[in-house]
């Protein structure tokens, strides 16, 4: 990190059969209860794609495909900002490995019903947005 730039945390909309997962954090104590898109710091020199399966793999077990970035980047605590990348499940089935007691996957339609983290509100509706949109296509 040089500078004032920003260490980036990658965060993934897994994507399934239509479906969102969502992570539940357990920990840190003030984010506990609330709900996430799972990912994690990138390590100095590693890609975002390669942070985001290695973070998947490490925090629920599971393999991912990174597909696109969804656009924008969104504060955390100082000196982070998020960075969300749609991903495709490929192998494994989640499980709360690492800083989370429960996962869950969601439709489209019912992104809504759990409490997300602010910062990762922007990224849940563009990826419920992307997965309604191919649904309609067939996809």
């Amino acid at each position: 990190m040089t500078g004032d730039r920003a260490r980036v945390v990658v965060g993934g909309a897994v994507l399934d059969a239509g479906r969102l997962l969502a992570a539940r954090r357990s920990a840190p104590p003030a984010l506990a209860g609330r709900w996430e898109l799972p990912g994690g710091k990138l390590e100095p020199g590693e890609a975002p794609e390669e942070g985001l399966v290695r973070e998947l793999r490490e925090e629920l077990g599971v393999e991912v495909e990174p597909l696109m970035r969804i656009p924008g980047e969104w504060p955390l605590t100082p000196g982070y900002v998020l960075q969300v990348w749609t991903a495709r499940l490929v192998g494994g089935e989640p499980r709360p490995l690492q800083d989370h007691d429960e996962v869950r996957w969601l439709t489209p339609d019912r992104v809504g019903e759990v409490e997300w983290l602010d910062q990762d509100r922007p990224a849940v509706a563009e990826a419920a947005r992307l997965l309604a949109d191919e649904r309609m296509r067939g996809l």
